[in-house]
């Protein structure tokens, strides 16, 4: 039987550089690559749903969207993988939800944590790492693209979302680094960090 492999998740607001860490590093390392929410056929519905801002959604209801992308994505492609003996990269997972739809749109985060264990059952990252950056890069960095629902939203969402990522980095003991450097800076702290991992 293969010896599990290594749950590697990235998280951080909007344009802080995650996805490009999270590819590169799952590239560098022979890991499968993934995000959220979209990476299934299902996922691809929800994710056309949870990001269209001309379609109006509650908070929760936004929420749940997230969750069953989670748990579909979870049982069908990351638990599976891991089973295999393969390590998984990803793009985004059960912290985001904690992150924008509890301290971002105010969903009661018990309830969401609750929600999070039923989706996601005994599969937790073995690192999570949090790129995090201030206000003003995001503002220089991001599209402010209308039609979609998270990047059109003003920057106190953001502020709410990234001091709720700080939070949890707190509490968890993630390893925080900081995303406003250049990309190869970056990748440097990264790749020091999780050159021991258990690939």
């Amino acid at each position: 039987m293969s010896p599990r492999g290594t749950f590697l998740v990235f998280e951080g607001i909007d344009v802080s550089g995650k996805s490009t860490q999270a590819r590169r590093v799952a590239e560098l390392h022979d890991a499968l690559f993934t995000f959220e929410p979209g990476d299934t056929p299902l996922g691809v519905e929800l994710r056309h749903w949870l990001l269209d801002a001309a379609t109006p959604m509650e908070p929760v209801t936004e929420a749940l969207l997230m969750l069953s992308d989670r748990s579909h994505h979870v049982h069908s492609v990351i638990e599976p993988t891991l089973k295999a003996g393969r390590s998984v990269v990803s793009d985004r997972f059960y912290a985001s939800t904690l992150a924008y739809q509890g301290y971002g749109r105010g969903v009661d985060l018990s309830l969401l944590q609750s929600a999070s264990e039923l989706a996601i059952g005994s599969c937790l990252p073995t690192l999570t790492i949090l790129l995090d950056i201030p206000l003003e890069v995001v503002n220089e960095r991001r599209a402010h693209d209308a039609k979609d629902r998270f990047e059109s939203a003003d920057l106190a969402f953001h502020q709410r979302v990234r001091e709720g990522y700080l939070a949890l980095a707190s509490e968890h003991a993630w390893l925080v680094v900081d995303g406003s450097p250049s990309e190869s800076e970056v990748a440097g702290v990264i790749d020091e960090r999780v050159a021991d991992l258990p690939w």
